[in-house]
């Protein structure tokens, strides 16, 4: 009889419940086309992601300001940033449809997503010290999962009208972050001094044992979300190229996505054998390289394109926990929740910044694969920043240890 350890227990409820609450983030996404043929909008595909993201930023700088995730315990901040979160993604259904209601809707639950995945992020460094990497590798793969998940319920059910797919999201999430209330006892962090302090602010850009891993994830950020945003536009791109082929944005939409679970998850094991820096380096590389492929993968037969994707969106997705990891491992107790939400605040104004220039180009010059060459500076940044030497270097620096 299999059973399960109360260590395993926990984590897997903890996994479930950042599946379960950031499967809000892309919900708008999925429902997107029903909501440009009722507002006649095109320019939603930009900013109903972007306006997530911008609300995240706000929300991360306003808990990492107060030292929410250090203040309190981490279980019931979870709890009620979820239910926020949950309460807010439904509150355009009360109002009257428009684009400003629907993004002042994606906003705010953004901002108060800022307690969900930090802070999860948090739980998960303080409970499995020994076994980090496996850990945020599962956690992560919980949020990439949750990510894709509405575009599975929108591709299973075409028809599904866009006020249940919301309100079957946002249950989700509340039963997520009740279980986690429930099951996972909080934890006390013993810290005294629990003020944010500015120091904080300006420290993760000096010499550290984790500067190469926090400007290793800005590279990843440029390129992950602008890729999970776009990838609709790019599938439908390819069925036009090749009208036979026939694949159904919403499911591929998924699946690429969901492939980031087998990165993070597979990653995260390995890491425990190879190191968390040389995995996220061969992630970015790889992914970095199906950036340069992907103008000649759009003249790939469908099963070489579905490959294709398969791989770049577990590689562009697989390095995220190593990069956590490292952040959290080289990050004193006292500070470790402000520093994860800060550094993961600055790493989504990245993902605005890479989104609204992709919404630019393909206004202005149209869809095409070479356009995707936007997201190449990030993985190209991110391995300058992770290469071997820059981590002695900051290690020399910083007094810490090399995790190589």
């Amino acid at each position: 009889m299999l059973t399960l350890s109360k260590s395993n227990l926990q984590l897997l409820i903890v996994v479930f419940a950042q599946f379960a609450g950031t499967s809000l983030w892309f919900a708008g996404n999925a429902v997107l086309p029903e909501l440009q043929s009722l507002l006649r909008t095109p320019e939603l595909t930009s900013w109903i992601t972007s306006s997530v993201q911008i609300g995240f930023i706000t929300g991360t700088l306003f808990y990492a300001l107060l030292a929410l995730p250090d203040r309190f315990r981490s279980t019931p901040v979870f709890l009620v940033s979820v239910c926020l979160a949950a309460i807010v993604n439904l509150g355009w259904l009360a109002l009257p449809l428009n684009a400003v209601t629907v993004l002042v809707s994606r906003f705010l639950t953004g901002f108060f997503l800022a307690g969900v995945y930090p802070v999860g992020m948090k739980i998960a460094a303080d409970r499995f010290k020994q076994r980090l990497s496996q850990a945020m590798g599962l956690l992560v793969g919980a949020l990439v999962l949750g990510t894709a998940f509405p575009h599975l319920i929108r591709g299973m059910g075409a028809s599904l009208p866009y006020r249940t797919l919301m309100t079957s999201v946002s249950l989700l999430a509340i039963s997520g972050g009740l279980l986690l209330a429930f099951l996972v006892p909080s934890q006390s962090t013993y810290i005294r001094n629990r003020s944010f302090r500015w120091t904080t602010l300006f420290s993760i850009g000096k010499p550290s044992p984790f500067r190469p891993s926090i400007l290793g994830y800005f590279g990843h950020m440029w390129e992950l979300y602008t890729l999970w945003a776009f990838l609709p536009i790019l599938i439908s791109y390819y069925n036009q190229r090749h009208p036979d082929a026939a694949l159904t944005v919403p499911l591929w939409t998924f699946g690429t996505i969901a492939a980031g679970v087998a990165g993070c998850v597979g990653g995260g094991y390995w890491a425990l054998y190879a190191g968390s820096s040389r995995v996220a380096r061969l992630f970015l590389c790889t992914s970095g390289l199906c950036i340069v492929l992907t103008p000649f993968m759009l003249t790939a037969p469908p099963l070489l394109f579905g490959v294709f994707l398969l791989i770049w969106g577990a590689t562009a997705a697989g390095d995220s926990p190593q990069f956590s990891s490292l952040i959290a491992s080289g990050t004193v107790l006292e500070k470790r929740g402000s520093t994860l939400t800060l550094v993961t605040c600055l790493g989504f104004l990245l993902t605005v910044l890479s989104i609204q220039l992709m919404a630019w180009l393909v206004s202005r010059f149209g869809v095409s694969g070479w356009l995707f060459y936007g997201l190449l500076p990030g993985p190209v940044f991110g391995l300058w920043a992770m290469l071997p030497s820059r981590w002695r270097l900051s290690a020399v620096h910083g007094n810490g240890l090399v995790n190589e």
